[in-house]
């Protein structure tokens, strides 16, 4: 009976996991009313609870509970998904000036790409809290080769670093066309390196087409094995 409430303790904002946070007078109380006592006074004990804010974005993502599909929101109250830190990553060849990192016909490799067909699993649900962006030479275009190149900033590729950059979710803007300057960092020293904080997170849902872009108006003086990395980091769901 109480199964629900099993995925709670390590959130620090229940009002917002169980869809109460705006709530106020009759209908809070209306809605504590229709719970199991001993729920309701564990929820009630959760809510009233001083506890520290959670950091970076795991603290965005449990802002987004709401928006969560209903599957995931019940296993998070179950205790069934956890949320974790993680980063989607995609190494591509700089092979003509549209480059997309990620396409259906990929398939999950470790070092290369950490999603088939362009799309999370089912049950997963990530929230996009900053972007990284690198670029590198690997010495052949053999697969090892390419997965332990040296990636670094892309202030080394002009012309790389005068393109521009979109991603879309299911086609949603997440990034519109944006300057790749945004990811320039080398005058940063507390930004690590070709990373940008989104003002704004935006949240992607499973089983939805994510498209990752770079255009460049030039690939003048590039080696032709240059590779691009992009990175996507932030909160996920899951077991």
């Amino acid at each position: 009976m109480l199964d629900i409430m099993e995925g709670i303790e390590e959130y620090n904002n229940a009002g917002a996991l169980f869809g109460l946070d705006g709530m106020e007078g009759e209908e809070l109380l209306g809605a504590l009313r229709t719970m199991n006592p001993l729920k309701r006074q564990r929820l009630i004990n959760k809510l009233t609870s001083n506890p520290s804010p959670s950091r970076g974005s795991r603290g965005e993502m449990e802002k987004f509970f709401g928006e969560l599909p209903p599957h995931i929101q019940e296993g998070v109250k179950k205790g069934e998904l956890r949320l974790a830190d993680t980063i989607l990553y995609s190494i591509k060849k700089v092979a003509s000036k549209t480059v997309k990192m990620f396409e259906t016909q990929d398939t999950k490799a470790i070092a290369l790409n950490s999603l088939s067909a362009a799309k999370l699993p089912k049950n997963q649900a990530f929230l996009v809290s900053g972007i990284i962006v690198l670029a590198g030479v690997p010495s052949d275009l053999t697969t090892d080769k390419i997965m332990s190149a040296p990636y670094g900033k892309i202030e080394d590729f002009p012309a790389l670093a005068t393109g521009e950059f979109n991603l879309k979710a299911n086609k949603k803007v997440i990034v519109p066309e944006s300057s790749m300057k945004l990811f320039k960092t080398a005058n940063y020293n507390q930004v690590p390196v070709g990373y940008y904080k989104l003002a704004n997170p935006r949240l992607i849902h499973d089983d939805v087409l994510i498209e990752a872009t770079f255009e460049f108006g030039t690939t003048d003086g590039l080696d032709p094995k240059t590779h691009i990395y992009l990175g996507l980091h932030g909160t996920i769901t899951t077991p």
